[in-house]
């Protein structure tokens, strides 16, 4: 069995990746010691910049293996496509509105969810509209070998609805199946999801490489 380092320690995270890639044959673990490396600034101002630079600088603590990493988030058209590159930490302080600042760590999923309600607050149900997006960026030995986007559009509710999944999904109702993203089994997101269809791209390029 072929394997494959996700650069996170969110265990939502590695649920969705290692559902899909068991029928590819191919296991999913964590880099090693990974809460104690250095931090990498997320300071792209793309999702595909940020996961190309995760994933490089991550691969040098595990020499040789694939190490792949993402960056992911709700893009509101509402909200100009906010909260975008920042949605894991959509609501610290410093993002008011102007040039955020840097921090070392993110905000938490209810507080998140919070400010994007507060937001969309008198904005009608078919002006909510928006998109989870995802891009995989994998790379060995410090070199990007490939990027993958994967989209998903939707519907922002104004309450939350599920208890699965984490991030923006208790808000991200699907219309094609008529759930909330935190209403589906890790299987089911997987078919549907924006990480499910980049890590299908991703999955197919392993297929093919030559590692």
């Amino acid at each position: 069995m072929r394997r494959i380092l996700i650069a996170t320690s969110n265990a939502g995270k590695l649920r969705d990746f290692a559902g899909a890639a068991m029928v590819h044959g191919i296991e999913i673990g964590g880099i090693p010691n990974f809460n104690s490396l250095p931090l990498v600034v997320e300071d792209g101002s793309t999702f595909e910049e940020n996961a190309r630079k995760k994933a490089e600088e991550y691969s040098l603590h595990a020499p040789g293996e694939i190490v792949v990493a993402d960056d992911s988030g709700l893009e509101v058209d509402a909200l100009k496509g906010a909260p975008g590159v920042h949605s894991a930490r959509y609501a610290a302080p410093d993002l008011d509105g102007t040039e955020p600042h840097l921090a070392d760590a993110n905000t938490d999923d209810e507080a998140n969810n919070a400010r994007v309600l507060r937001e969309l607050t008198g904005i009608p149900t078919e002006k909510r509209t928006g998109r989870f997006v995802c891009v995989l960026a994998a790379a060995r030995d410090g070199t990007t070998l490939g990027t993958f986007r994967g989209t998903a559009e939707g519907i922002i509710l104004d309450a939350p609805r599920g208890k699965n999944g984490f991030g923006y999904d208790p808000l991200f109702y699907f219309p094609q199946i008529g759930k909330t993203f935190a209403e589906l089994s890790a299987e089911e997101k997987s078919k549907y999801s924006h990480r499910g269809a980049a890590l299908r791209k991703l999955l197919e390029w392993c297929d093919g490489a030559r590692p």
